[in-house]
C-alpha cells in the first residue's frame, strides 16, 4: 500500500497497484469562500493543490475509483465532481449514494456495511462530526477500512474520538489509522474533528498501529497546525509510529 496526501483530506491510495482518490477537494486556493460560523475572513481552501491543472487532469485519468465519506464540499467539492469522470466508481455509504447519483454519477458503489471490490474488502465505520448541536448539524458522516491481503488501513473520516473509534480499532484491528486532526472549532461549540489529545488516545489505544495525520493547514477553522500537534507527538513519546504528513508527500504504508 502507498499513501499520498493531496490536500486537507483529499488523498491517493494505492493497494497493489489500484488507486483510490479519498474524499476530492480539487478547486483552487480561496474556491469555497470564507468558512460559516466563524468569525474568519479568510477564503478556503486557504492553500492550492501541490501540482497545477495539467498534472491534476494526468493524475485524474489514472484513478480507479473514488471513496468518499461525506459530503461537506472540503470532501466533496463542486470542482470534484465537475472534474471526475462521471462512470468512475465512486464508493461511499449508502446514506449519500443517491445525492451522488444526481450528480450525474453513474456507477456508484453504496457500501452498507461491508463489501469486495478488485480483491479489496471495503467496510463502513462510524463517526462523530462534534457533539451536541453542532454534531448534529454535522449530520452523518462515515470513514472506511480497506483490506488486501494480510493489509489493512483505517480511514477515520472527519470525527472526534469517542467510544465508537475504539470499537471499530478493535473490530478491525487496522495496521494503520489515518485520522482528520487540526480541531477545526466553529465559532461556538467544541471541536468537530479530532484534537491533539484526541490523535495521543488513538496512539495509546492502538499501540500496534501506526497513526497518519491529515486535514492541516487548509481550512480557516482549525486551531491546531502541523508544528503544534508534532510537538504533542514528541511529549508523549509517539514520534516513531504517528506521523504528520505534508501536501504532496507519499509515504509506504508497510506491513507491520
Amino acid at each position: 500500500m502507498k499513501l499520498q496526501l493531496w490536500r486537507n483530506a483529499t488523498l491517493l491510495l494505492n493497494i497493489d497497484g489500484i488507486s483510490i482518490l479519498v474524499d476530492p477537494m480539487l478547486g483552487e486556493k480561496g474556491s469555497m469562500g470564507k468558512m460559516p460560523m466563524t468569525e474568519s475572513k479568510l477564503l478556503n481552501p486557504l492553500v492550492d493543490l501541490p501540482f497545477n491543472k495539467e498534472e491534476l487532469s494526468n493524475r485524474l485519468k489514472e484513478i480507479d475509483a473514488v471513496a468518499v465519506t461525506h459530503l461537506h464540499p472540503d470532501h466533496w467539492d463542486s470542482e470534484a465532481v465537475r472534474l471526475l469522470d462521471k462512470n468512475i466508481p465512486i464508493i461511499c455509504s449508502d446514506v449519500i449514494s443517491d445525492h451522488i447519483a444526481a450528480q450525474g454519477f453513474t456507477n456508484i458503489i453504496a457500501v452498507n456495511n461491508k463489501i469486495q471490490w478488485k480483491n479489496i474488502t471495503i467496510s463502513t465505520t462510524k463517526g462523530q462530526h462534534g457533539t451536541g448541536e453542532i454534531g448534529e448539524k454535522m449530520g452523518t458522516v462515515n470513514g472506511f477500512v480497506l483490506k488486501k491481503d494480510n493489509q489493512s488501513v483505517y480511514i477515520a473520516g472527519d470525527t472526534i474520538w469517542y467510544d465508537e473509534i475504539a470499537g471499530e480499532i478493535d473490530k478491525h484491528q487496522p495496521q494503520h489509522i489515518i485520522v482528520a486532526g487540526g480541531a477545526a472549532t466553529f465559532s461556538v461549540g467544541d471541536p468537530i474533528i479530532m484534537t491533539s489529545e484526541d490523535i495521543v488516545k488513538v496512539c495509546e489505544y492502538a499501540p500496534e498501529s501506526t497513526v497518519w495525520v491529515t486535514h492541516l493547514e487548509a481550512l480557516s477553522h482549525c486551531r491546531e497546525d502541523r508544528k503544534f500537534i508534532q510537538k504533542k507527538i514528541l511529549e508523549n513519546g509517539l514520534a516513531e509510529r504517528c506521523f504528520i504528513l505534508d501536501d504532496g508527500e507519499e509515504v509506504s504504508l508497510k506491513y507491520l
